[in-house]
């Protein structure tokens, strides 16, 4: 579920004032770093001989978790890790309200109280230059550290490039070191309410301006037939950073627009744009036209709530959003909700952006190799294919488990999911430029989305932001 939507004032709040403390710069940047060997000066390099699943039988690690669907399936098949490797685990999990709160001060402490953890994607930019974050490329190299069963090719490979980076400023993903391994995704899409379309003679939009035509349409038309209260587009639009990084930078992506050029390794704010400042403006009246009353409130929850209540005949957000309304007997609209890859860009783009649960190791561990043991079992393919059927990790990272059987049949009944999944996870990756000032620049970006919103000039608001992150980011 896309519970990272939070805001996370307080997570901004915490790692801004980490980041001006005096310990980060004593841990230095890169534990793991941008090793290119097998093993360089990674404990990775420890490991020898063949592999072997029991060569850490009788330690024990310790895992910090998010309250999540995810969890709950992991903890649910911990047994089998136990009795595989013999290792124990244990673990706490925390609300995501102060997960990364609690996550943050352990890491920079250097207590590495806990071994594995999880996190976003968008977190190794906070967390991989201070040297927090073990470096994975090692291990995974390392065929004495790995199985060959893990096989790391079943990724799908752009999930795996969403943790891997140089902790350089502007740097493409792809390059570096592997921080995180992606675990669970979502990729942002459209779902709609077929009962509220077919009484309506509507058709899923294939481009930006259908879309907001369609929003103000249902809003006006829907109530007559029979749709009370009903308007036309659920999305976000609280105060957060996660306001900016499903529906709406999905769209901005797909019309070729960037958030940070990077010019001889410095980031210059493009959200001020022409084009930038012309496709806000456009958000912003889909909204006040098509979206819900009080959206300057909205975050994923009341998004995914209002689908499943008939109050939104669209939702432009995660798929996991609209899936748990979707699922039988889960909500009113159940049985009613179709998915769609939504709008193409211009030239016919469906650049879309993610979201990925991913899991690390702390680089302070005292039992690397037991964590790596349990890393590679959590994104194996065993416990997520089981993950898969039996719960919700209804998005794969893995290409194996996204062709298989008995998953496309639990998703069958929900039409257009597979079709919309396979549309676009090829072309699903994180769209924003990697920089440590990410979320305090997002939530900034959601701010001057609700002025615009309310009635000041796009030109004006976007203009001050670029001002304002300017000497943050440069």
């Amino acid at each position: 579920m896309d519970r990272h939507a939070h805001d996370r004032r307080r997570f901004l709040t915490l790692t801004g004032a980490l980041a001006a403390a005096p310990l980060l710069s004593a841990c230095g940047a890169g534990f793991g770093g941008d090793s290119g060997g097998d093993g360089g000066g990674s404990a990775a390099g420890d490991v020898t001989g063949a592999f072997d699943w029991k060569r850490e039988k009788g330690t024990a690690i310790k895992a910090l978790l998010n309250k999540h669907p995810y969890t709950d399936a992991l903890i649910a098949d911990l047994k089998s890790f136990t009795e595989r490797t013999g290792i124990e685990v244990s673990y706490d999990v925390f609300p995501e309200d102060n997960y990364f709160d609690k996550l943050t001060v352990d890491l920079s402490s250097g207590r590495a109280s806990y071994d594995v953890f999880m996190l976003g994607a968008y977190m190794v930019w906070q967390y991989g230059p201070p040297g927090w974050l073990e470096d994975l490329g090692p291990w995974m190299r390392n065929s004495s550290a790995t199985g060959a069963e893990w096989d790391q090719a079943d990724f799908f490979p752009n999930l795996l490039q969403a943790d891997q980076w140089s902790l350089k400023a502007g740097a493409p993903l792809g390059r570096g070191g592997q921080y995180a391994l992606p675990w669970g995704w979502e990729t942002n899409v459209v779902a709609y309410n077929t009962e509220v379309f077919r009484k309506l003679g509507l058709r899923p939009a294939e481009s930006f301006d259908e879309l907001r035509e369609l929003a103000g349409a249902i809003k006006k038309k829907a109530p007559g037939a029979g749709f009370d209260g009903m308007y036309g587009i659920a999305v976000r639009g609280s105060r957060s950073w996660a306001t900016i990084h499903p529906g709406f930078m999905t769209m901005y992506a797909r019309n070729g627009l960037r958030d940070f050029t990077v010019e001889g390794g410095k980031l210059t704010p493009a959200m001020n744009s022409p084009a930038a400042v012309a496709f806000t403006e456009d958000w912003a009246d889909m909204v006040r036209r098509g979206g819900p009353p009080s959206w300057t409130s909205y975050s994923w929850y009341q998004c995914s709530a209002d689908l499943g209540a008939k109050k939104a005949g669209m939702l432009f957000d995660a798929d996991t959003a609209a899936y748990f309304q979707a699922v039988r007997g889960a909500s009113p609209a159940s049985g009613k909700i179709a998915f769609h890859p939504g709008p193409k860009g211009p030239d016919g783009s469906l650049a879309t952006n993610m979201w990925i649960w991913s899991l690390g190791m702390n680089a302070r561990s005292r039992r690397k190799s037991a964590g790596w043991l349990f890393l590679q079992w959590a994104t194996g393919k065993e416990h997520l294919r089981r993950a898969a059927l039996t719960d919700d990790h209804i998005d794969p990272v893995r290409r194996s488990i996204s062709q298989d059987g008995a998953y496309k049949d639990k998703m069958r009944h929900l039409p257009g999911f597979l079709e919309t999944f396979e549309t676009v996870v090829d072309r699903t990756r994180i769209q924003f430029t990697p920089q440590a000032q990410f979320f305090d620049a997002t939530t900034s970006w959601a701010a001057a989305l609700q002025e615009i919103y309310g009635g000041q000039s796009a030109r004006s608001v976007l203009d001050g932001l670029a001002d304002d992150l300017r000497p943050k980011v440069g």
